[in-house]
């Protein structure tokens, strides 16, 4: 019998980090469950991960520091097994509005959480899969890398270009020592990340842009990242699939 694959999410207590964690549990994956700061919330969504009959760890911890992504990935080793799979989650938008407004603060925070921050972990995993013989990772982007999103977070769209250019590179990189690398890139989804950038009603508000005339769920976003996993995706990577409703 096969072991099961052992897969850290970060960004995994909200948003479309829950809802990858419930979905892969319910594939057969063990789940490392990185988060910043909502215990509570982590430790709900484990409770869900592993009635689905999977084992789970929360760890808490900053992907833009480096010895917090050392930890995690040392915890997951020690308690679950090799890392198979990175799901690269954990992101920040600031506050919303026009980049001659934006503080100098929160463009740095963009920038080390959404970039510096999956660069980190990219790293830690590319040499534990490699160790282990292989491995897989999918980034979460976002259509705003190639929108640009003007007048919203050009800061942000910003850094997620960069993860499309770490992804198809890494691909590349990685590829003969059997690890795979791929991206999502959602559109607009309701998560409360509107609300934390001041602008809940965002996803409402912006669905007449989009050609299905909705916004997306979290759901189909983790289902995206779970094929990419898969076996179905074996000889898939280097790609940036955009799940954004024909944005």
């Amino acid at each position: 019998m096969e072991p099961r694959p052992v897969t850290v999410v970060t960004g995994g207590s909200r948003g479309i980090g829950a809802a990858t964690c419930v979905r892969l549990a319910a594939e057969g994956h063990d789940l490392v469950l990185g988060y910043a700061r909502d215990e509570e919330a982590a430790a709900s969504v484990a409770e869900r991960v592993r009635a689905a009959g999977a084992r789970c760890l929360t760890v808490r911890g900053d992907t833009s520091r480096e010895d917090q992504v050392e930890r995690l990935f040392d915890v997951a080793g020690a308690e679950l097994g090799p890392v198979t799979g990175l799901v690269n989650n954990a992101g920040v938008t600031g506050p919303l509005g026009r980049l001659v407004d934006a503080r100098t603060e929160d463009l740095r925070r963009v920038v080390e959480v959404n970039l510096l921050g999956y660069l980190l972990c990219c790293r830690r995993a590319a040499r534990d899969m490699a160790a282990a013989g292989g491995g897989a990772i999918v980034n979460v982007s976002s259509a705003a890398a190639t929108l640009g999103s003007p007048g919203e977070y050009v800061h942000y769209a910003a850094t997620k270009a960069g993860v499309d250019a770490l992804t198809v590179g890494l691909s590349k990189e990685l590829g003969p020592d059997r690890i795979r690398v791929n991206a999502v890139a959602p559109g607009v989804i309701e998560t409360d990340m509107h609300a934390t950038m001041g602008d809940p009603d965002r996803p409402a508000r912006t669905a007449g842009a989009t050609p299905l005339g909705r916004p997306g769920q979290p759901s189909e976003i983790a289902g995206a990242i779970a094929w990419l996993l898969s076996r179905d995706a074996s000889f898939t990577t280097g790609a940036v699939l955009r799940v954004s409703g024909g944005r």
